[in-house]
């Protein structure tokens, strides 16, 4: 009995993964507001009621792939780290790391820039919403693990105050510069100034401001 419960559970995960990734694949295509709930079940190959026992609305998916891309990101910024010692040169790697990211999965990133905008419950600790918390607050504990490496190596400057604060300050930072970079590019262009100009710049720009 336990085998075949066992298989049940990896059956009934493959098909939510399933369903997540025609998600992605039609957020991509036409944004989140003109998707359709019968484009998704399409994609997966589920009824649209079976995807609505997974999934009770656009919403949910949509907090379902932030959840995917914060594993991600944190994966990124925790193999940024690992390819530098000082704790100042982990900041500028993912500095990179996060634009990059936002390159390479602007899904994840408009999901998760429309879930931040948007009220959320905390009340249910089993939620999605707090999911998405506990999953940011572990992409940030990269950033602030770099800041107290530097610190303790002398490439941080030890005035900086709260960790956790400097650590939001920098994401704030990096995110609005991934935002221009994504939305802006054709001004950039016209103003003769290349994208990776304007990154390089940037990055360096916030790398400077902890630097020792």
């Amino acid at each position: 009995m336990e085998g075949i419960e066992s298989r049940r559970l990896e059956e009934k995960e493959r098909r939510r993964e399933d369903i997540l990734d025609a998600a992605e694949t039609v957020f991509a295509a036409r944004g989140f507001d003109d998707a359709k709930m019968d484009d998704i079940a399409r994609g997966a190959r589920v009824s649209r009621a079976l995807l609505y026992i997974y999934f009770k609305d656009k919403r949910e998916l949509q907090f379902a792939l932030c959840l995917r891309g914060l594993d991600l990101l944190r994966q990124r910024f925790a193999d940024a780290r690992s390819r530098h010692a000082r704790g100042v040169d982990q900041i500028k790697a993912i500095g990179r790391a996060y634009i990059g990211f936002v390159q390479e999965f602007p899904v994840y990133f408009n999901a998760l820039a429309r879930a931040e905008a948007q009220h959320t419950e905390l009340e249910d600790e089993r939620s999605l919403c707090h999911q998405i918390m506990r999953a940011g607050g572990l992409a940030h504990a990269e950033t602030i693990n770099a800041l107290v490496a530097g610190q303790r190596d002398g490439s941080v400057r030890q005035n900086l105050g709260e960790p956790l604060m400097v650590a939001m300050t920098l994401w704030g930072f990096s995110h609005g510069v991934a935002q221009l970079a994504m939305t802006k590019g054709e001004i950039f262009a016209h103003e003769g100034v290349p994208l990776t100009t304007f990154i390089d710049h940037a990055i360096d720009m916030a790398t400077r401001s902890i630097a020792a």
